[in-house]
């Protein structure tokens, strides 16, 4: 295959949308309840590596639980979604009181 036209099909997958999602988990520590906002692509996997520790730093050493998801088509609108629940502390703290009930 001609080398430019191999580009031209590896430009065409990478800005291809792909489904990515939103997520929110939450922790119940002896003191108090946290939360977690991120994106993905495949959350049951990265749930996993939160829990197993390889997630984010400060995700680590907990058990954590899926509070929320929310589906988009593009990984900006993922981010720009997480960028924005990361600042909604009324949101969170009504998931940590769900997090409260559910335990």
């Amino acid at each position: 295959m001609n080398p430019r036209v191999s580009d031209a099909f590896s430009r065409i997958a990478h800005n291809r949308p792909m489904p990515s999602f939103v997520y929110v988990l939450g922790c119940r520590t002896p003191d108090r309840m946290l939360t977690y906002v991120g994106w993905t692509t495949d959350v049951e996997k990265r749930l996993k590596q939160h829990n197993a520790g390889t997630g984010a730093r400060t995700t680590r050493g907990r058990v954590w639980v899926l509070l929320h998801t929310e589906k988009f088509r593009t990984r900006r609108q993922a981010m720009s979604r997480e960028w924005y629940l990361k600042r909604d502390r009324k949101f969170r703290k009504l998931l940590r009181q769900r997090l409260f009930v559910a335990v």
